[in-house]
């Protein structure tokens, strides 16, 4: 018989499934990534893939939710770092600039779910709204910090930079927003 899986090796294999699917999903869309390529990429066997998922669209919401908490603290961290509100919000467009520029930048995750499963899968379809949400919640904290009222255009500065850099593949759109964004502080 063999041994028990023990806790600790469960979430190290939860991770590295996590991992596999990530990459794999973002580099190559959701629906082009079939249970053989996540098995391969993750070394696990596809019982104990579904022992953690009953279906692909339960590991694309854990994804997308791991990736919210990593996404979103990496920003808190780079703007939190500044004692200035006003900095704060700029650099929000400065981290963003820093995601375009880095190697196998594909836009943003969940737009990019949202495009492949959105209309087809309600779980999917409310991660995605809850990431944006939680988002904007964020730029709103920051803008509100900074004496402002903006936070709409602020974070429809900052959608449209990701899906515009997303596309073009150029960094070019974070400092066009940041630039807008300075605008509106200077008259709030």
């Amino acid at each position: 018989m063999p041994a028990a899986v023990t806790e600790e090796q469960n979430r190290v294999d939860r991770e590295a499934l996590l991992d596999a699917a990530e990459k794999l999903f973002y580099e190559n869309g959701i629906q082009a990534v079939g249970m053989d390529q996540v098995r391969a990429a993750s070394g696990l066997s596809l019982k104990r893939i579904y022992r953690f998922f009953e279906a692909k669209e339960d590991l694309v919401v854990a994804m997308l939710r791991r990736r919210d908490a990593r996404w979103r603290g990496s920003l808190a961290a780079h703007v939190e770092r500044l004692a200035d509100p006003r900095e704060r919000v700029l650099s929000i467009f400065d981290w963003l600039a820093e995601w375009f520029a880095e190697p196998g930048f594909r836009g943003c995750a969940w737009i990019n779910a949202h495009g492949e499963l959105g209309s087809s899968s309600e779980a999917v379809l409310a991660e995605v709204r809850a990431h944006k949400q939680a988002f904007r919640e964020q730029i709103d904290t920051w803008v509100r910090a900074a004496g402002g009222s903006v936070t709409e255009p602020v974070y429809l500065l900052a959608e449209g930079a990701i899906v515009t850099a997303g596309i073009s593949g150029d960094p070019a759109p974070a400092r066009q927003a940041r630039e807008a964004v300075a605008a509106l502080l200077g008259r709030a």
